[in-house]
């Protein structure tokens, strides 16, 4: 054993272990300390360790605290500068443990370092007395120090290594060290590639996973050194292991954590990009459909050019929904939140579930007896639902079943997406093909589709998560090829009664008919959306005035005073449509005014006290709005 332990000593050449006395005195010194730090033991033996430090730690009284620190905690790791003999630096891991009587009392310390600057292949053999070197290796609990034979059976077993693995000398050694790894690893015959690439290469070092004795795993880190006599025959192998899993742990959090902020700000960009996109878009489609109407109304009775100018519209009306769902990805569109029972919305969808899926298709639902309602938009969490459930039925071409469950959920996770609180979650779960994690990555991102030309946009799950982030709420997809796909739409629970829209008494419920003709002053930077919606105001029999920006309009203002009514956009170049609106209060307190936007990103309170057109508007709408606001304000 004495022999044994000698030898494996002797081996160990990438750290620097000493012995210390209770005041930090070196008593004993290894060729491995020589070898890094450039003292012959007779120079250095009887010296206080303190000299190894910079002199500004030093001066900090760095190796004191090191020395009460071990002590007091039972053990002291740093890293840092240390000094050479030379007076050269190199960066040092060190670990200080103390060593204790039987009576408990510290009576010195293992100080075991190794050089982090470089790596060299072991030069030299340790030389220290049986005596220091078994007080020495024992005192060590930061590392499994131990000696294989040539076939991998182990002959010591240092305490290191029953705090690590959890064996007892008794209970190790004699037995092959490839108890140490997986199931996986031993398949691969990677105990025994190990030992011989040691004995090629004189060393083999890395990292993977262990086993310790209750079949917990942790993560190591491990170096095996060849251990050769004095005529070069190979005698065994030293082995050092470290636990180094909550070091891998951090690694892999900080990890996730940087591709979560990664697909945050892509998703970010993206929903800009696609914002400015849909709204330059509906600019166009406000010109397009409102010019398609207008002229529609003026042609002669053709059939032939009459289904032509039709066709045109429902293309037009198509690009709108496009673009629709292109603001609700982008978190633009405007959401009308009220108190959703989740189970009597599915069930009120079945009848539209049963056409739009087919016969092919089962569709089973699962709900609680009782679930709290959630806080959305009824019509785009149902049109949110059909989505999915289109995507289901299409990833099942050979038919199955569609699974609608809901439950109860509370998040406390503070890192989470959702803030901290009470949650439905609402599934849809198909038989279908799954996604690959490339794909599953990529499922939300506007205009990615992995159906044919022709049958899909690529902006239906676009469209869900924003809604769910419109709704403080969240879609989480979860799938795997061959198992199917489950799409999650997690909503709060409302925390108190709210408003819905048909007891809002304030919203108009009916059409209140044509009225006198107005003079109106229509703002909008677009050239050609102001000269629509112009031509539609001036179909309807009003008289009206163009501006071209807030600026001018508030010229127009204060020149014509025989101005009933302002439509004005929202989006424009250095003053909005809002800004707009507050000066006009300011200015001319009892003025009607229209809001004409797509986007849902207005000023907080923007809504409240300000009459809202959605873009694009057909002219019956933008005819309703305008008397449902002259009569509010008779």
């Amino acid at each position: 054993m004495q022999r044994n332990e000698r030898l494996l000593l002797g081996a160990v050449t990438d750290y620097a272990i000493c012995m210390l006395d209770a005041s930090g005195t070196v008593t004993s010194w290894n060729p491995g300390a020589q070898r890094l730090k450039g003292y012959r033991a007779e120079e250095i033996i009887g010296e206080h360790f303190s000299r190894f430090y910079s002199e500004e730690d030093e001066h900090s009284g760095l190796p004191a605290i090191a020395l009460k620190g071990a002590a007091l905690d039972g053990r002291f790791e740093d890293e840092g500068w240390r000094m050479k003999k030379d007076g050269s630096r190199f960066w040092a891991h060190v670990v200080v443990d103390p060593i204790c009587s039987l009576s408990g009392e510290v009576v010195g310390y293992a100080n075991v370092t190794r050089d982090l600057t470089e790596h060299k292949a072991p030069d030299e053999a340790l030389r220290w007395s049986e005596e220091q070197f078994k007080i020495l290796v024992q005192g060590v609990t930061d590392y499994a120090i131990y000696m294989l034979d040539r076939k991998g059976n182990v002959t010591t077993w240092n305490t290191g290594a029953q705090r690590i693995k959890g064996y007892d000398p008794s209970e190790i050694i004699g037995q092959h060290f490839s108890r140490f790894y997986t199931q996986e690893d031993l398949d691969r015959d990677l105990p025994n590639k190990a030992l011989e690439t040691a004995a090629e290469q004189g060393r083999f070092e890395k990292e993977g996973w262990r086993v310790r004795k209750d079949g917990t795993r942790f993560w190591a880190s491990i170096i095996i050194d060849a251990v050769r006599n004095e005529n070069g025959e190979l005698v065994g192998f030293a082995k050092v292991t470290r636990d180094v899993t909550e070091r891998n742990r951090n690694q892999q959090e900080l990890a996730r954590a940087r591709e979560a902020l990664f697909q945050s700000q892509k998703m970010e960009t993206i929903g800009q990009l696609t914002g400015g996109v849909a709204h330059d878009f509906n600019n166009l489609l406000m010109a397009i459909i409102g010019s398609l109407e207008l002229v529609r109304k003026r042609l002669p009775d053709d059939p032939k050019t009459l289904a032509l100018l039709d066709n045109a519209m429902q293309g037009a009306q198509r690009g709108a929904t496009l673009t629709k769902r292109m603001l609700a990805f982008a978190r633009r569109q405007k959401l009308h939140l009220e108190p959703v029972d989740v189970p009597a919305l599915v069930r009120g969808m079945a009848d539209l579930l049963e056409r739009s899926l087919g016969s092919t298709v089962v569709v089973e639902t699962l709900f609680p007896l009782s679930l709290a309602k959630v806080q959305t938009d009824p019509n785009q969490l149902e049109l949110a639902l059909l989505n999915l459930a289109v995507n289901a039925r299409d990833a099942m071409p050979n038919g199955g079943t569609i699974s609608i469950a809901a439950r109860g959920a509370k998040v406390t996770d503070t890192n989470s997406e959702l803030s901290p609180g009470d949650y439905i979650c609402l599934s849809v779960h198909d038989e279908g093909e799954g996604m690959d994690a490339e794909t599953l990555g990529r499922a939300v991102e506007p205009f990615f589709t992995t159906k044919g030309v022709g049958k899909g946009t690529g902006l239906g799950l676009s469209m869900v998560h924003g809604i769910m982030k419109q709704s403080d709420g969240q879609l989480v997809l979860q799938s795997e090829i061959g198992k199917g796909t489950s799409a999650e739409l997690w909503l709060p629970v409302i925390s108190e009664p709210m408003k819905t829209a048909a007891e809002d008494v304030s919203t108009p419920q009916k059409d209140h008919g044509a009225l006198q003709s107005l003079t109106i002053l229509a703002v909008d930077d677009d050239a050609l959306v102001l000269m629509n919606t112009v031509a539609m105001l001036e179909e309807l029999g009003h008289t009206v005035i163009e501006a071209g920006s807030g600026r001018r309009a508030l010229e127009l203002l204060r020149s014509h005073s025989s101005i009933d009514l302002v439509l004005t956009d929202q989006a424009m170049p250095n003053m909005t449509g809002t800004q707009l609106i507050r000066e006009i209060q300011a200015g001319w307190p009892d003025m009607p005014v229209i809001l004409a936007t797509g986007y849902s990103e207005l000023p907080d309170g923007t809504g409240k006290d300000i009459s809202l057109l959605s873009k694009p508007f057909m002219q019956s709408e933008l005819s309703q709005k305008v008397s449902e606001v002259m009569l509010q304000s008779s």
